[in-house]
């Protein structure tokens, strides 16, 4: 998946928040940052959530552990809730909280399957 994809599903989702009256921004350069960032923060009524955004065609999307890791810290530092967004090609997006990623020997893992059993969608992620 090419690096503008990635963007512009990100830009998606910011403006997939804004039309439900949430703010929301895309951290540019967040996987190049030296500091750990997320892809997208977002914010309403007192609820913070840094997001990890990708999009996928392949049936399972890895991520290294400390990109999870950062996302962890990042999180904990800012004072928001840490999730992950995927969106499967042909799926709308999903989201999963950290706890929810299945644990390889080097990385964790989300799959299709996954998406039915542990995923939220975006309605059931900001509570409509």
């Amino acid at each position: 998946m090419s690096k503008r994809k990635g963007t512009n599903a990100e830009r998606e989702l910011v403006r997939t928040f804004w039309k439900n009256g949430w703010a929301a921004v895309r951290v540019a350069g967040s996987g190049s940052s030296h500091y750990p960032s997320p892809d997208i923060l977002v914010g309403r009524e007192g609820r913070r959530l840094a997001i990890e955004a990708k999009i996928t065609v392949d049936d399972k999307k890895y991520f290294p552990q400390d990109e999870i890791n950062q996302l962890k810290y990042f999180a904990n530092t800012f004072g928001a809730e840490a999730w992950i967004a995927v969106k499967f090609i042909g799926i709308l997006w999903v989201f999963f909280s950290l706890e929810d990623l299945n644990e390889t020997t080097k990385s964790y893992v989300i799959s299709k399957t996954d998406v039915d059993l542990k995923g939220l969608t975006f309605e059931d992620l900001i509570g409509n």
